[in-house]
């Protein structure tokens, strides 16, 4: 959570001191214990969702994000909370999940567009996210958090420990991933299905969705997100709940929509797979073709490649390196800004080259509410911007992490190889079949630069399943030459 989450949720807790209420839910009709107002519930959901787009980022494709909303719109004015400011992003990650923050901001990843195959399934993912807002399950988990710390010291429980020094593997995105109950996962199943009959759409596709998620699930995910069964906790068997479900509804779905060429179409030319563009990892080595840079982190640290930032944590988390730009037009600056900092004890700034480049050095020791921190910070002047690298570690720590954050600060250098310079992204892109076809004849005729696996599971087929004349059939192409 950064600095403005923390300021809106440690006000309501503190007001739950003196106001304690319950509502009723909107969805049940039953009496719900709700610390949050619907506006308080709207304003914070505002103050995430520009964490959401600085940390994450949204997928450049106006085309895209315009489809989601209108579509997501139209779902939510149908719903037990019509009035709610809905909003309906596409954010430019590879994992394949989907999201809801309190007050109506909804968000599906590239990732699971690329790998959904109609418009229906589409509308079966974000009901489902609709769900979680309508039935206020993330205001209820707040509330709940919020009344077990009436008492306490609200700044030191919502303060995360590095939170000051980088937004290092999500840190910024605590309140995005409240852990949901089986049972709220069970109720935005069924309500996502509920709304998805109201809007006219074929139920059928909400099996299919189900069954690849299981299917990604058995794969290793990539990203800056997590993989949908990671952040949603399955209530049963989700596939053969929706088989079931679908059963009992015990009427002729054969005239509902399914729309799966238009949502095709929205989906040629996506970015497939991690962007390299944006920077990857090859072992320990981080390497970034836009920025031209190039950093190897410590052996055996888990390295994370975020939106504003990179970096590495060891494997007891008890220590931390993370790359991002300064806003500062030098080094010079941009040490006087980190350096000033309330509780920061540090001398003056060393002169030296790192890469070959200007740079200044300084080590430092801060205070934190959970004692202090001890560490090494470089500002480096390369291709007019300024790198601010920051290694750190609770002082106890500090002897033994010192060295290995030392080397890789001075590993800092400019990327040379043209086959990084040059990597580009995988993409989707659609053909409109002519002739009946398997999917083992598809992958001759189109091969792909992903696994015939991948390709099998973003296009819904399974062992002799055929696509018919007039279908779309998604390939992959292009990618790294690595």
């Amino acid at each position: 959570m950064n600095r403005r989450q923390r300021s809106i949720i440690a006000g309501v807790a503190l007001s739950a001191v003196v106001t304690i209420s319950c509502a009723i839910n909107p969805v049940t009709g039953k009496k719900q214990l709700v610390l949050i107002s619907e506006a308080q519930e709207i304003q914070m959901g505002r103050e995430a969702d520009k964490d959401v787009v600085a940390s994450i980022g949204l997928y450049p494709d106006q085309k895209a994000q315009q489809y989601v909303q209108a579509l997501g719109s139209r779902l939510a004015a149908a719903t037990e909370r019509p009035n709610l400011p809905w909003t309906f992003r596409v954010v430019d990650d590879p994992a394949v999940n989907a999201f809801a923050i309190p007050g109506g901001f909804v968000y599906v990843t590239r990732g699971i567009m690329t790998h959904l195959n109609s418009e229906a399934e589409l509308v079966a993912v974000l009901g489902h996210e609709i769900g979680h807002v309508t039935a206020r399950h993330s205001v209820s988990q707040i509330s709940q958090q919020q009344l077990a710390q009436v008492g306490l010291a609200v700044g030191t429980v919502l303060s995360p420990k590095f939170a000051q020094f980088g937004n290092l593997a999500g840190a910024g995105l605590g309140m995005l991933f409240l852990k949901f109950s089986r049972t709220d996962e069970s109720q935005a199943d069924q309500l996502g299905l509920k709304y998805m009959l109201a809007d006219g759409y074929d139920p059928r596709k909400m099996v299919d969705v189900f069954r690849m998620l299981e299917g990604v699930g058995q794969q290793a995910g990539a990203g800056r997100l997590p993989q949908w069964l990671a952040t949603h906790p399955d209530p049963e068997n989700r596939e053969a709940w929706a088989t079931k479900a679908v059963a009992s509804l015990n009427r002729d779905l054969s005239g509902l929509a399914v729309n799966r060429p238009a949502y095709l179409r929205t989906l040629d030319g996506m970015t497939f797979g991690e962007n390299p563009r944006e920077g990857f990892f090859e072992g320990t080595v981080f390497r970034h073709p836009e920025m031209a840079f190039r950093i190897e982190f410590p052996a055996g640290w888990t390295g994370s490649n975020q939106k504003q930032a990179v970096g590495a944590i060891s494997p007891e988390q008890d220590a931390a390196v993370v790359v991002q730009l300064s806003s500062a037009p030098n080094a010079r600056q941009a040490a006087q800004q980190f350096l000033s900092k309330e509780g920061m004890e540090a001398g003056e700034p060393i002169g030296q080259r790192i890469g070959g480049f200007p740079a200044l050095s300084s080590t430092f020791r801060a205070k934190t509410a959970d004692g202090y921190l001890v560490g090494m910070v470089a500002w480096i002047d390369y291709r007019e911007r300024v790198f601010e690298i920051v290694g750190y570690a609770p002082e106890p720590r500090w002897p033994q992490r010192n060295r290995a954050i030392a080397a890789a600060i001075g590993s800092f250098a400019r990327e040379t190889d043209p086959a990084v310079l040059n990597a580009q992204p995988r993409r989707l892109t659609i053909v409109s079949l002519n002739h009946p076809a398997t999917i083992d004849a598809l992958l001759r005729e189109y091969p792909s630069t992903v696994s015939p696996q991948i390709v099998a599971l973003i296009n819904g087929l399974q062992g002799a399943s055929t696509l018919a004349p007039g279908e779309g059939f998604k390939r992959v192409i292009g990618g790294p030459n690595r």
